[in-house]
């Protein structure tokens, strides 16, 4: 009960405050969503992508096991994904949002701070949970933006719009800093981390705005496959694979943790930009962060009895 209650307090409460936040204001002054959007993709997103990769401090001896554990994990959440939209007969861009829904969690402002009040007296955990978010954000902006872009079947122009997005260029960036050990002068440094720091509250206020005049009159079939996979089968498709790969102690509990994680909000924000199915995005965010509470409080108690 003492988990359930910081989860709801620390992590759950400020992210709805914020969306609902968002309702708010796009109800009262109608916000200009193309430009929100444009301001998400173009300049808050590469900055975040930046600054985790240039300060990720991941190391030692678990490190090749948590990375097959990740693309294990994430082909076979692909592989289930594209079937479960194939045997349901979704469109192209239904399938693409189905898809992003499935394999891409909220690792980061969701994650990190779970991670952090799980394994207050184990640093490795919040560490691992680091690098599976630095793993996420390199599936979001290579699997999720190309499946973003692609509806259309015309694959010259999806690769000319990934190409164009600054998100790659400023995680290369960031990796080849980062590798290299490059000190990035402190007046460059405070307007990326600024730019960086902004990201949550702009990205959640605008998927308030995206759900200001949603109606959940039912929950369509699409909603209800996209629960099911990113909240259930995720979880157990990662304990399988731990089994598998024979991991154990705080390595296994923290990787089990994070495949329980809602749906990525960039899943919504992709939406919006390229025009798939913005409402369902965002109804799949919002109700895959609410059910969150019941099942990542589940997963966080399981873990402490199997591992």
């Amino acid at each position: 009960m003492y988990i359930f209650i910081q989860i709801l307090l620390n992590v759950i409460l400020p992210v709805f405050l914020l969306i609902g936040a968002g309702v708010f204001l796009h109800r009262k002054f109608h916000f200009d969503m193309n430009t929100l959007s444009k301001l998400n993709t173009y300049f808050l997103m590469p900055a975040v992508s930046f600054v985790n990769i240039y300060q990720n401090k991941i190391g030692g001896e678990t490190l090749l096991h948590i990375l097959g554990f990740l693309v294990l994990q994430g082909l076979s959440l692909m592989v289930l994904s594209a079937g479960i939209a194939k045997a349901a007969r979704f469109d192209n861009r239904l399938s693409s949002v189905f898809k992003n829904s499935i394999v891409l969690n909220n690792s980061g402002n969701f994650g990190l701070p779970v991670s952090q009040l799980v394994f207050q007296q184990s640093p490795l955990g919040a560490s691992i949970q680091v690098l599976v978010m630095i793993f996420q954000n390199l599936l979001t902006y290579t699997y999720g933006l190309l499946n973003s872009v692609s509806v259309d079947k015309n694959k010259v122009k999806a690769l000319k719009e990934f190409l164009k997005n600054p998100v790659i260029y400023a995680f290369l960036l960031g990796l080849l800093l980062h590798t290299l050990h490059i000190k990035i002068p402190g007046f460059i440094w405070a307007p990326i981390k600024n730019t960086s720091n902004a990201f949550l509250a702009v990205a959640l206020v605008t998927l308030g705005a995206q759900s200001a005049f949603l109606k959940f009159g039912r929950f369509s079939l699409p909603l209800v496959l996209s629960l099911l996979g990113r909240l259930v089968f995720s979880p157990v498709i990662a304990l399988l694979i731990i089994f598998t790969l024979k991991l154990d102690g705080v390595t296994a509990q923290a990787l089990f943790i994070a495949s329980s994680f809602p749906t990525s909000r960039n899943s919504a924000l992709f939406a919006l930009e390229y025009g798939n199915h913005p409402e369902y995005a965002a109804q799949v965010v919002l109700m895959s962060t609410l059910f969150s509470m019941i099942t990542v409080t589940t997963i966080v108690f399981l873990s402490t009895i199997l591992f």
